[in-house]
């Protein structure tokens, strides 16, 4: 047999005809060898099996004889036995977006509500699963346990795949979906790519803005030092005793710790009327050694992305039932934040003949630097203007290392991995400042603004808080072909997390100030020589009934074992079962020694036996039919199980959690049809309903006039919809003799979800709050929506694309009905999220300069200009929780391989 290189043409027409995904995708978009075991059917259209490779002999005259040899790339939406959703390296990058979450919310029944939280089919975040590679990801966030997925910058993803129906070999918290990330896989040859870019925002860029001066090194995410914590309050912190004075502290000493205290860095809000562009830039690299009996592959990514945006809020509470009269509070509030993203990614990939191990490391830090200054009023105090000043810095940071070995012996595989993962996230001088005034005739404060520190005109408050949390887990999975067509696969997974959390908080008191005193701004207000000469002393605020700080674990084991089999022709199941026990508790933490009795640790010790399955009948050789049954579970997050109270920098709203909650379990049913009418074209339709008992629900109470959230397990819910989505390109070569026309085509890509859910409240149902057995009714409307869901989700894209080259126009539309972001104070009506439309506009387009390789992209997002609202209605009368603008943006960037 002779290779003949003359037939490098006929070589690459032959790979086309028998892999033609092979030329659409780069090696990259091969199945992530750290993925759980997904057994796949046989492709009913392509010889090979999946990800293998084919030799394909095409003669070559009387002793002559060609081989191909091509790498099979099978369709992951139809060669799963699972209903699933996929976004490959192209999806994402045709959608432009800078983070995983946004491109996320362009798959059928996804929708991402504040700061990266991914719903699927309306079910809230607490009901979807967040994997790396196949591994579990801690949360950098106190009110979560799943990562917010917008700290994910899409320069480290490679795919995502969305699985909406249950299988076993994912863990059992898996109401709405799982969302598996797959990280940038080795590459096929060498290569080394820069990019950069700029952005500019209409209601940010070169507008109005505050800020502070913080650091040197803000502009790079990292402290320079100034914001650690100064050794006095650091010894006092430690001390075991509230600080203040008369426990263990005198005056003279808190005086010192407030001396210590870094003063107009941290406090000095500053008014910025040029706020600068948004900015980042990047670099990826990698290459492959060739090794006796196979490769070893490197990859290598970095990069760093600096944001703003400035948020005009008006922000208002009321306490009557039917919201009537003037509100009770009503701030407009202007909030600067500066979010600087920090990543890397290193990756070893080593394959030797038909075995693979992957090492991935993976970093992420994403700070937040955020100024705040409010102006309005309180019904509490109706004849004074009030004015508030914030600022804080907010630290997240994920580190992630996974090794996972994939091992292929004739019919049997065996697969191991194994991770490490912290998440970090401190915020250390939170500040915040009251100024009042006041109009009534002879008073001396007149038309100034006053702050006495904590008499009846004003206040000053800090706080440090900081949160660290480790996450191990394992798994082995074997599987064993017992016969063609019939695979069987059983596994084990282990997890364990541990989060600890602690928030001090401290208020700055002080009597008899003059009033000349009272006038000045923060900074000076609490210089050194004001705290000596007029003694302001530091009162600690910290909850001293153990819920300052608290200590959390959740450890899982599960066992399960699932069977895929052809049980006739063209109709194949996917069954098994997992069983899955976990110990999760919350313990608070007594800093001071108290003793308290309302310091109780939540424990809850569950284990259940999750059963699924899944039918797949391939009605015709281009269509299949999909039948899927399961039962899963929900757990309440660590933050939502202890009465800590948390200022959330998003919604700017506090939440306190109950250590009463109880798992959720739900049953789920879904029906699919999918047809694959051309290559990498589709219809599907499907429905699902879930019915699901002790859901999780937030509620809404104001006390004092500050709104709190919290939450509580409702009785039950029941969820049900529809999906329908459709892919299809349009050849447009025959609109026009011009080159121009000859390879291009039309891209239509659409997507449409409708979800109803109702909550379920009879009489005699109750529910339990801080121990306390309560009616249920008390806090949930009979029928009322659960919380995240919006009935109606559509996405379209309509765009041109070149197919010998990269060249891609794209329109995208997202639209999301309202949806209830939480339960109203009693009697009230519930707090709704309204998205609305946004219209965005992507345009990529490939060049060659100088021989290098150059992507051009530009961006111009929210050209229809919408408005976030958070509202409560009861009839003509509206409380805006949260109303601003959200600005147009444009940006274009570009990237050089060498």
């Amino acid at each position: 047999m002779t290779k003949r290189p003359i037939f490098a043409s006929l070589l690459l027409l032959s790979s086309a005809l028998v892999a033609p995904a092979a030329l659409a995708q780069d090696a990259s978009a091969e199945p992530a060898a750290d993925t759980p075991p997904v057994a796949t059917e046989p492709a009913t259209d392509d010889a090979a099996p999946a990800d293998e490779e084919a030799d394909i002999s095409i003669p070559g005259g009387a002793d002559q004889e060609i081989v191909v040899t091509g790498r099979y790339t099978p369709n992951i939406v139809r060669s799963t036995p699972e209903v699933v959703s996929s976004l490959s390296s192209a999806d994402i990058a045709r959608t432009g977006e800078g983070d995983i979450s946004g491109s996320l919310q362009r798959v059928t029944g996804l929708s991402v509500v504040g700061g990266g939280f991914v719903y699927v089919r309306g079910l809230g975040d607490r009901y979807s699963l967040a994997l790396l590679n196949g591994s579990p990801l801690p949360s950098p966030e106190p009110l979560k346990r799943v990562v917010p997925l917008d700290i994910f910058p899409t320069n480290v993803i490679d795919s995502t795949l969305v699985q909406k129906s249950f299988s076993v070999n994912f863990p059992g918290e898996f109401g709405g979906g799982v969302i598996n990330l797959t990280t940038k896989a080795t590459p096929r040859e060498p290569f080394l790519t820069f990019s950069g870019g700029i952005g500019w925002d209409s209601e940010t860029t070169n507008q109005l803005g505050y800020t502070y001066y913080g650091s040197d090194t803000d502009w790079t995410g990292f402290d320079d030092g100034t914001r650690d914590v100064p050794p006095l309050l650091k010894a006092a912190l430690a001390s075991g005793k509230p600080i203040l004075e008369g426990a263990d502290f005198t005056q003279d000493q808190l005086e010192a710790i407030q001396m210590e205290l870094v003063n107009a860095e941290t406090t000095l809000l500053q008014q910025n009327d040029h706020i600068p562009i948004n900015w980042s830039a990047g670099i990826t690299g990698g290459t492959t050694i060739a090794l006796p009996n196979g490769e070893l592959g490197i990859i290598a990514t970095a990069g760093i992305s600096n944001k703003w945006r400035t948020r005009d809020t008006l922000q208002q509470t009321s306490v009557n039932d039917d919201l009537s009269g003037d509100p009770q509070t009503s701030y407009n509030r202007i909030i600067t934040d500066n979010r600087v993203v920090v990543n890397g990614l290193l990756g070893f990939g080593l394959e030797l003949g038909d075995h693979k191990i992957r090492w991935t490391n993976l970093y992420i830090r994403d700070t937040l630097k955020q100024a705040r200054l409010a102006l309005g009023t309180d019904a509490n105090q109706s004849d004074r203007d009030i004015m508030k000043q914030d600022t804080a810095w907010y630290e997240r940071q994920l580190i992630n290392t996974q090794l996972v070995g994939e091992f292929h012996f004739d019919r049997l595989k065996l697969d191991l991995r194994g991770a490490y993962a912290n998440s970090q996230r401190e915020a250390p001088y939170e500040r915040g400042f009251t100024y009042v005034r006041t109009n009534q005739p002879g008073d001396p404060v007149g038309d100034k603004f006053v702050n006495d520190l904590g008499g009846n005109r004003g206040d000053a408050t800090i706080a440090f808080s900081d949160l660290n949390e480790d996450l191990w887990s394992g798994g082995v999975d074997l599987s064993y072909e017992l016969a063609p067509r019939i695979t069987a696969t059983v596994g084990y997974a282990y997890s364990d997390t541990h989060r600890v959390s602690e928030r001090r908080t401290f208020q700055f008191r002080a009597s008899n100030l003059p009033l000349a005193v009272q006038q000045l701004r923060p900074d000076y207000l609490l210089s050194d020589a004001t705290i000596q000469l007029y003694d302001i002393t530091l009162l600690e605020t910290s909850a001293q009934d153990g819920t300052a700080a608290f200590d959390a674990k959740l450890t899982t084991h599960a066992g399960y074992g699932q069977i895929q089999a052809e049980i006739v022709p063209g109709v194949n199941v996917n069954a098994g079962v997992r069983y899955e026990e976990a110990k999760q508790t919350v313990v608070p933490i007594d800093l001071f020694g108290t003793g308290s009795s309302a310091i109780v640790a939540t424990n809850l010790n569950n284990d259940y036996w999750l059963p699924a399955v899944t039918l797949t009948w391939e009605v015709a050789p281009d269509m299949q039919l999909r039948v899927n049954g399961s039962k899963t579970i929900a757990r309440p997050q660590f933050r939502e199980l202890v009465a800590q109270v948390y200022q959330d920098p998003e919604s700017n709203r506090l939440f306190r959690g109950n250590p009463s909650l109880t798992d959720s379990e739900l049953w789920n049913a879904e029906a699919r049809y999918e047809w694959y009418f051309a290559k990498d074209q589709r219809l599907t339709v499907a429905g699902f309903y879930k019915s699901i008992d002790n859901p999780i629900e937030t509620y809404t109470s104001i006390s004092d006039s500050s709104v709190n959230s919290s939450y509580a397990n409702a009785p039950k819910a029941t969820l049900y919809g529809a999906e329908f989505e459709v892919q299809k390109y349009f050849p447009l070569d025959k609109l026009s003799d011009s080159p121009f026309w000859q390879s291009r085509r039309l891209v239509l890509i659409g997507n449409y979800t409708y979800t109803k859910s109702e909550i379920r409240v009879r009489d005699g149902d109750t529910t339990v709050i801080n121990g306390v057995v309560q009616n249920a009714a008390n806090f949930f409307f009979d029928g009322a929506p659960m919380t995240g869901q919006s009935d109606h989700l559509l996405n379209f894209q309509i765009g041109l694309e070149d197919q010998d080259k990269l060249s891609q126009q794209t329109l995208l539309l997202t639209y999301a009905s309202p949806r209830v972001t939480s339960r109203g104070p009693s009697g009230q009506p519930d707090l709704e999220e309204k998205p609305g439309i946004q219209l965005d506009f992507v345009a990529r387009q490939g060049l060659t300069l100088l021989n290098k390789e150059i992507e051009l992209k530009f961006e111009a997002r929210n050209l229809t200009g919408r408005k976030y609202q958070e509202v409560q209605t009861a009839g003509d009368n509206k409380i805006f929780f949260n109303r601003y603008k959200l600005g147009r943006t444009f940006s274009l960037s570009a990237s050089v391989k060498f």
